[in-house]
């Protein structure tokens, strides 16, 4: 019998191997480089969803997912996942990300990655990279090769990924069991989830705005002011 995988499409990835499938791509998404084309926040809101026997019968599961498995086993593979993105990082350095640009490896990824890690400070950037596709794959590593604590690193790692992992398993569960059919809704679901995601992000990059338009109209303002000391016979 052929097996047909379509490795972008959450429910064909969870019909095909179940709540280990799932894990595995947890895990490989935050520790592996390649990991970048998988499917992320979809993966896990529709895991969710697929916890609810209603839900999962709908797409010719047997059973639903375990939510006790998921919400244990979830944070467990995105935080070792994201521990070794950050010692391969560590261990690699630069060379790393130096490789010409292929299918699955693009340098603007690393580029954005970088940026938000400077942008947002290593802490606030390790936790909120869990919520934006492909930069929570490079940003782990990244953050091993600018030199960031292995220590501190594993704290706002776990708080990232216990959030990110469970928040979303819970998310949609409770979603699955609240609404019929639910599982009709979940590409306009997940397009709502990446709207929030990003919130805190526009936050930031407005108010980095702000306080450059105000330092801009600062020096505007000390440029336009009369000098004591020029001509005032004119």
């Amino acid at each position: 019998m052929e097996l047909a995988v379509n490795f972008l499409n959450p429910e064909s990835l969870i019909v095909t191997f179940g709540v280990v499938g799932i894990l595995a791509i947890i895990f490989a998404e935050t520790g592996l480089l390649f990991g970048c084309v998988l499917p992320g926040d979809s993966l896990l809101f529709a895991a969710g969803i697929f916890t609810v026997g209603s839900a999962a019968s709908e797409i010719g599961l047997d059973r639903p997912l375990s939510l006790t498995v998921l919400l244990i086993g979830g944070p467990v593979c995105a935080i070792v996942g994201a521990q070794l993105g950050h010692w391969i990082g560590a261990r690699y350095g630069r060379k790393l990300f130096e490789r010409p640009d292929s299918k699955i490896f693009r340098q603007e990824w690393v580029d954005k990655a970088e940026h938000y890690f400077l942008k947002f400070g290593p802490a606030k950037a390790v936790v909120l990279a869990r919520f934006i596709p492909i930069v929570r794959t490079f940003l782990n590593p990244l953050a091993g090769m600018l030199g960031m604590d292995a220590r501190r690193f594993f704290v706002w790692n776990v708080i990232g990924g216990i959030l990110w992992t469970d928040g979303l398993f819970l998310l949609g569960h409770f979603l699955g069991s609240q609404i019929p059919n639910i599982e009709a809704y979940i590409l306009p679901g997940i397009a709502v989830i990446v709207l929030l995601s990003v919130i805190p992000i526009v936050r930031e990059i407005m108010k980095g705005r702000r306080a450059n338009r105000s330092g801009a109209n600062k020096n505007a303002s000390e440029e336009s002011r009369p000098s004591l000391s020029g001509d005032s016979s004119r």
